[in-house]
């Protein structure tokens, strides 16, 4: 059984979490768009940092700055709402 990492379950569950709160306050699309944006911009963005740096403290912030960005987009749609 591979090593489960628990930042990473962290992260997941927190998109998770984020896609379900866009689901409830702004509608389906918005959780629809969460969940491609993670295919379409985490992962590309994780592994070009990865490919290019080779570094991983760089990669997770990368990857926690675009949840933020995310959390703070979805959060200011649902207030306008």
């Amino acid at each position: 059984m591979p090593k489960l990492y628990p930042e990473a379950l962290l992260f997941c569950i927190l998109w998770a979490a984020l896609a379900f709160l866009g689901w409830s306050r702004v509608g389906w699309q918005a959780a629809a768009a969460l969940t491609l944006g993670l295919f379409v911009i985490i992962m590309p963005a994780s592994a070009y940092t990865l490919s290019r740096t080779g570094n991983f403290a760089i990669e997770r912030g990368v990857r926690w700055s675009i949840l933020i960005v995310a959390a703070l987009i979805t959060l200011s749609l649902a207030d306008l709402g």
